[in-house]
């Protein structure tokens, strides 16, 4: 007895037997899928009851899901959002450009450059040691203090030379991680054609390196653009600032709800889009 065969999208053919196993995988998978999607839901539905349901949810709702108070400070928490969005957009190059040079400097194996490793290597040590609330106040009320002549003193630009300062020490570990991921056979190859150091980096290693460290670069990327609101400590009138004039006048914290509805709608797509290039990128390499 013949087995019926059918082909596939590409041209194989398969036999019926497989083309039943494949059906019945697609079954199952929708099946889990429908499970899953159900008991998700239920448990988000339970959670909503169990808060609505509590003694203290009225005095709650009034205190932080106000809708006349989230109408009224959401234009002055939206001009402050803006403010933070610039300082991201700003610090965002400085820290790349901080951390792919800190990281080329620890990678120069050369003794006569090795102050120069010692100062990447201290810091690096440094800065992602010290939290980033504190390297904003010593740069936004340090600088000022020292009154050298062209010094900025304006506060939303002091944020960003702090921001800059603690996230390019991670910035830089993620590339140095990147740049020691490219294996040593690539550095041997392009020697062996002539390219000396800067050229086997430049044509060689960074475009490697920099492909893999894409999706902990925009995690990083993603961490400083909360962290702009810790610029609010020094003064500048962001969305954080904003919130707290509001809520230090009405009592209400809706405000805070408001600038926390920003952050996440921004936040959101860069976390959605680390995932997509994270799954791409264990998809190239047949994982």
């Amino acid at each position: 007895m013949a087995v019926r065969s059918t082909p596939d999208a590409s041209g194989w053919v398969k036999s019926a037997r497989q083309v039943e196993r494949e059906r019945l995988l697609r079954r199952r998978s929708i099946r889990s899928g429908s499970i899953a999607t159900v008991s998700t839901l239920l448990v988000v539905v339970l959670l909503v009851w169990g808060v609505t349901a509590s003694p203290g949810w009225e005095r709650v709702r009034e205190t932080f899901f106000d809708p006349e108070q989230f109408v009224r400070a959401f234009p002055d928490v939206l001009s402050g959002f803006l403010l933070n969005v610039k300082i991201f957009l700003i610090a965002e190059p400085l820290v790349l450009l901080v951390g792919l040079s800190v990281a080329l400097v620890r990678g120069l194996r050369s003794p006569v450059f090795f102050p120069l490793r010692a100062l990447a290597v201290a810091y690096t040590d440094i800065f992602r040691g010290v939290p980033t609330i504190l390297v904003i106040y010593l740069v936004g009320f340090g600088l000022p203090a020292l009154g050298l002549q062209g010094m900025p003193t304006d506060l939303a630009t002091l944020g960003v030379i702090a921001l800059t300062l603690s996230y390019g020490a991670y910035v830089a570990e993620v590339f140095r991680a990147g740049i020691d991921s490219v294996h040593p056979s690539q550095i041997a190859a392009a020697r062996s054609l002539g390219l000396g150091h800067g050229g086997t980096m430049r044509h060689v290693v960074l475009p490697q390196a920099v492909r893999r460290v894409v999706p902990p670069l925009l995690n990083d990327f993603v961490s400083l653009q909360k962290d702009t609101a810790l610029v609010a400590t020094i003064g500048p009138l962001e969305a954080l600032r904003q919130a707290q004039i509001h809520a230090a006048s009405t009592f209400n914290y809706t405000p805070y709800l408001v600038g926390a509805l920003l952050f996440i709608l921004l936040t959101i797509p860069l976390a959605r889009l680390t995932d997509y290039l994270a799954a791409r990128s264990q998809r190239r390499r047949g994982q």
